[in-house]
Formats: C-alpha cells, structure tokens, sequence
C-alpha cells in the first residue's frame, strides 16, 4: 500500500498519481462491471495523501497549483475514468468555500481538509430544483431529492444547491455527511462511469446551520467568485486526455503483439502494414495537438487564478473562451481514439476479458456533462460578437 506522504509539497506527485493509476487499473475492469459505491477508491487517494493537494500551505496542505493538479487528474485517469472524475470534483469542491463563501468557510475548509484528509463530493447539479431548503428557528432544513450526487455517498464533505420557497435562486451549502436525514438512493446504473455513485439523494428534514450556507464572499459582484466552473471544463479536458493516452496506449501494444496482417496486405507483420501506420499517425498527431492546447489553457487558468479579485470580467471571459476550446478538441480527438482503436486491433480485440470498450463508455458518458454544440456556439458567439459566456457551472 502506497505511503502517506508527510510533506507533499517535496514530492514530486505525479509519481504519486502514477502508483495510484497503475493500482487501480489493475483492477479496473472487474470494478466496471460491478458498479457500486467508490469507496475502495476514495480509501486508495487518501492513503497516498493526495486530498489536500491543492489547499494552500498556509492552512497545513500540499499548496500544488492547478496546473499540477490537472497533470495529477489526467495521470489518473490513464489508470481508472471514474476515479479520476472523483477526484477531480474533489479538489474543485474544496475550493468551492474560497470562491463562494466568507474567508472564515474558506479557512475551515482548507484546515479541516488538510488536517483530516476530508473527501468532498456534491450535490449541485442547479437543472434539478426538487430540494427545497427553509428556515425552522434557528436553522434551515433540506427536504427533496437531487440527482447527480457524484460522490456525495462516499464523501466527508458535500456541497449542493437548494431552492426556498418563494425564491428560484439556488442557496449553496456545505454539510457533513453524517447529518442526519440524507439516504443515497443507489440508482446510479449507466454504461460508463459506474463507480462514480453520480445517483440521487434524498434529504429528509436535514439541518442546515446557519453558518454552512456558503457565502457571500467578500466581492460577490467579482470574476473570481465565479471561477468554479472553468476549472471544472479544465479538469474534464484532462480526464479525456488521459482516457485517450490510455486507449492509445492498450491499442499500439496490442497492435505490436497480436494483430495479425490482413491476408491480401502483402506484408508479414501487422506493423508494417501503411494503412495502419497512417491510422495511428493521425491519431497520434491529433492526441499530441490536443494535449499542446490543454497545457497551454491550463497556464492560463492558473494565470487567471492567481489574480485572484483582480480579475476582471474581461479576463474571465477570454478565459472561459480558452477552457470551452480545450473541452470541444479533447472530446473529440478523444472520442476518435476509443472509438476506432477495435477497428485498428481488429476483430479479437472486441473480446469481453481485454475490456477495451470501457474506454469509449467512459468518454462517451462524462463527455455528455454538458452538450458539446453549446460550447461551440458559445465560441462562436465570442469569435463573431465579442460575447462571453455567462458564468454557470458548465462555463
């Protein structure tokens, strides 16, 4: 079992991610088809100490920056999709309370994650307005459900959206998650993605303390506070890319060791054959393109970041700009490479115990977080009117 890492901020933590990643691909196809709740995942980050690794030094963490975060997500996702989603929600969760609450919620998120190793999952997904939250006395209850809860069953920390009841403004709150009254309903079955626990939960007269209503910080009318969901684009174009490095990767050696020439391919070796030379060429070419253009965007976020309330609503928008054109271009060299690496390995490669075709389910599930034509239009827009997108959790 891999070691918990006292100071983080010496190690090189791709090292790190890596023995995760090749842990958990050892098991991987056998987790896909069980489905289920993460913990044995969530168990295997916390143990390598990887929770607090971007919660600023200041407040007992790793202090990694988002570019090294992305890098740390994108390794392992090569090993597992859906450990890689986890974690990802994880580190944007847990800076959710400096973004959107008062510098006091930030401090106690940060402290209690770097001292406890906390885990944060969510239930915000905003399209769903079945909670309701309202004032009883001295506190507020959570009755409803909410879909989309990625995580939240297996989490220390959840953050979700609520309605009350003359108001469609969604509150954001934070909660422990031995409150009780919240159930997971484990209804989470889908073809990709299976062990993320991204189902429903259902609050029943859950407590919400006055002070676990997030906010407001102290510029709410700033870029920054609305930052959350370009991070989250960002770190969805690293999960793709690792997806499609893996793919890549279980293709080209099954292709080097058991693809056989086609008969009327006058060559004696599968790899020598040109059609499929020219095949992983371009697949190879485009995967190097992508992964130039999501390195460079995450400079920029981190750039961005770093500027803190500085940041103007100018700024934000290019980058916005930046994030949507690195989800649009690894989506899609992504969704090339699962999609045609059986065609390239041939017809034996589509046997159930190689597992291959997790890859493509992956990709194709958490690709469709938010529709791909929405973001070309919102690019577009920019390109041809100057109009940013309006800040939402999805730009």
């Amino acid at each position: 079992m891999i070691a918990t890492l006292e100071k983080q901020r010496l190690v090189d933590f791709n090292i790190v991610a890596k023995t995760v990643a090749n842990e958990l691909k050892e098991t991987a196809i056998e987790r896909d088809r069980q489905g289920g709740t993460p913990g044995y995942e969530v168990r295997l980050l916390r143990e390598a100490g990887l929770l607090p690794l971007t919660v600023p030094d200041a407040y007992g963490g790793a202090g990694a920056s988002w570019v090294d975060a992305m890098q740390v997500i994108k390794t392992i996702a090569k090993g597992d999709a859906a450990t890689a989603q986890l974690y990802a929600y994880h580190l944007l969760l847990a800076a959710t309370p400096s973004l959107s609450g008062t510098p006091q919620q930030a401090e106690q998120a940060y402290r209690e994650t770097a001292q406890k190793h906390l885990f944060w999952a969510n239930t915000i997904n905003v399209r769903d307005t079945r909670l309701s939250i309202n004032p009883r006395d001295d506190h507020f209850r959570l009755n409803g459900v909410k879909s989309f809860s990625t995580g939240a069953a297996v989490a220390d920390r959840i953050i979700g959206t609520a309605i009350t009841s003359n108001n469609p403004v969604p509150v954001l709150f934070v909660l422990p998650t031995d409150r009780p009254g919240l159930a997971y309903n484990h209804d989470w079955q889908v073809m990709g993605q299976r062990r993320t626990a991204s189902g429903s939960f259902t609050f029943t007269q859950v407590i919400v303390e006055p002070d676990e209503i997030l906010g407001p910080p102290e510029n709410p009318d700033g870029a920054a506070a609305t930052f959350l969901g370009i991070n989250g684009l960002l770190s969805l174009s690293h999960i793709f890319l690792g997806i499609a490095e893996a793919a890549f990767e279980e293709a080209q050696e099954y292709t080097c060791s058991q693809t056989q020439a086609w008969l009327t391919s006058t060559v004696d070796k599968a790899v020598e054959d040109p059609f499929l030379q020219r095949n992983y060429g371009q697949l190879w070419a485009n995967l190097q393109g992508a992964n130039a253009l999501v390195e460079r965007v995450a400079k920029q976020v981190q750039a961005a970041w770093d500027k803190g309330d500085t940041l103007t609503h100018e700024e934000r928008g290019e980058v916005a700009i930046a994030a949507a054109d690195a989800k649009v271009i690894s989506s899609n060299v992504a969704l090339e490479i699962t999609n045609r690496m059986i065609e390239i390995m041939g017809a034996s490669s589509k046997a159930t115990k190689y597992g291959f075709d997790r890859y493509w389910r992956d990709l194709r599930t958490l690709s469709l977080h938010d529709p791909l034509d929405y973001k070309l239009q919102e690019i577009g827009n920019w390109v041809l009117n100057g109009e940013a997108p309006m800040p939402s959790p999805y730009a």
